[in-house]
């Protein structure tokens, strides 16, 4: 209370749909701060560019019933070799940090020579937030919703069998529990293959995906009842508990009391700083597969529906104290190191566009707000090539490949891929080979792309894997953290 008192504490809401680069992120965030000055470079952090910068350190979360976020182990993977991607989260988590600063121009000069800023950074799977605007919904409307998403490219064609199977159903007959879970099971394999086939971002329920400790549990066994339109309003409201319809009914509303519910009035009416991770290249690569569009409009939507959740507005005394609301947004298109530099500028246009919307409502509230394109962990090198007799700019890194193909290029990646350096023994771990390539992998728009131009497909992202030789106690590569860092913290650290 007395920090908050002071404007000395800062929760931080890290959000991002999955494979997004929350954990990277996180575990970069703080790496920069506990290892500044073991070749840390935060010339854009005014707190460490003015001297004013001490030292930071984890210390013990306050909330002794959430998960301490597995930095030791995150970090161990990155500078392992070979290093590999920490392993996403599951579920919330939680990590505190006290920054020790010397106060230059705030009141606080007066009282101390030295400062502590506690910062809390909360990390949950963005798959969870999705569930959030069910809070608004009946099972009418929310099957509605879902109704129109099964039956509209590109989920369609794979939710054909499942909504014939559910067509059948008499939904006044008495429930039969094994067909109902059965149903729920086919329903959560759609929805893992909308999310990680397809790449598509509206997935509801999330949990469905990311139970944690609710994997198997009776109240994820539902799904929504597309025929609900068909149906006479007076007969679906006296429809009696036991039926197929009032079981679905009832587990839906159970659903949103005891697990959505209960997750936002825990963790959501608390937060003062949020930042929220979006990957802009995945889309982009969807183009191979006329998916393009779709995947752009889902992420966008997906955008909408969590910023939709928080609580936004300028934050006094009162507010700090008793009604936290977030005074600064920065939205970051992760994966800046996946494209060449010139291509930036681009990727934070084209980020703009997909949360216009959202922005300019916020815009109402008058809270600050900022886009940036950056990488958490850089895994390329940025340089020059000559390709047909022209300088073109190129990015080198490492990827992974399954052994018995590491000597394989796919048939597009070699339209793009300017030099190539492969070495079967240069480092194998499992069945995978890190192979080492250089490439340009191709202009972002800057505005949400026509459709001509899905045609083109024109892109090749790839998946880099993190840089060998790097070390835990020094601060790991990065692009653009330190200008998270000033956005995020510096007004605190005056």
């Amino acid at each position: 209370m007395l920090n908050r008192t002071f404007d000395q504490h800062i929760n931080l809401a890290v959000t991002g749909l999955s494979r997004s680069g929350k954990t990277a992120f996180i575990t970069s965030l703080v790496n920069q701060l506990i290892n500044e000055g073991n070749g840390s470079k935060l010339s854009f952090f005014d707190p460490v560019h003015q001297g004013s910068f001490i030292a930071a350190k984890r210390v013990a979360q306050k909330n002794l019933s959430i998960p301490r976020f597995d930095y030791d182990r995150a970090i161990t993977s990155l500078t392992s070799e070979p290093p590999t991607w920490p392993e996403p989260t599951h579920g919330i988590s939680e990590l505190r940090l006290a920054i020790r600063y010397q106060p230059k121009s705030s009141l606080l000069k007066y009282a101390a020579d030295m400062a502590t800023l506690t910062l809390d950074i909360t990390d949950y799977p963005g798959e969870w937030l999705l569930d959030l605007p069910m809070l608004k919904q009946t099972y009418e409307q929310w099957s509605k919703q879902m109704h129109n998403l099964l039956t509209a490219a590109p989920r369609d064609k794979y939710a054909k069998g499942f909504l014939a199977k559910v067509a059948t159903i008499d939904p006044f007959a008495i429930a039969d529990e094994e067909l109902l879970a059965e149903l729920a099971k086919e329903y959560t394999e759609l929805l893992h293959t909308f999310r990680y086939t397809l790449g598509l971002s509206v997935i509801q329920p999330g949990r469905f995906i990311l139970p944690a400790e609710l994997a198997g549990a009776p109240i994820l066994e539902f799904f929504p009842f597309p025929n609900l339109i068909d149906i006479d309003g007076n007969d679906y409201q006296n429809a009696s508990d036991d039926s197929f319809i009032g079981m679905l009914r009832a587990r839906f509303i159970e659903y949103k009391e005891q697990v959505v519910k209960k997750f936002y009035r825990q963790h959501f009416l608390r937060f003062d700083r949020q930042i929220v991770l979006a990957d802009c290249l995945t889309p982009l690569n969807a183009c191979s597969d006329n998916s393009g569009p779709e995947s752009f409009a889902d992420l966008q939507l997906a955008i909408d529906m969590i910023l939709e959740s928080y609580s936004y507005g300028k934050s006094g005394l009162f507010t700090r104290l008793f009604s936290p609301k977030i005074d600064k947004l920065l939205f970051a298109a992760t994966k800046a190191d996946h494209v060449t530099s010139e291509q930036h500028a681009p990727m934070v246009s084209l980020l703009n566009q997909l949360i216009y919307s959202s922005k300019h409502k916020l815009n109402f509230e008058a809270i600050e707000m900022k886009t940036l394109a950056i990488a958490a962990v850089k895994s390329t090198n940025s340089g020059k090539s000559v390709h047909k007799g022209q300088q073109v700019s190129v990015i080198q890194g490492f990827r992974e490949k399954h052994k018995s193909k590491a000597s394989a290029t796919s048939p597009s990646a070699e339209k793009q891929v300017i030099g190539e350096q492969t070495s079967r023994d240069e480092i194998t771990r499992d069945e995978s080979v890190r192979e080492k390539i250089t490439l340009f992998p191709g202009s972002v728009p800057e505005k949400l792309p026509e459709t001509a131009f899905w045609q083109q497909s024109a892109f090749n992202f790839i998946n880099f894997a993190p840089m060998s030789g790097m070390d835990k106690h020094q601060a790991l590569p990065h692009i653009r953290m330190d200008q998270v860092l000033q956005f995020l913290l510096a007004d605190k650290m005056l």
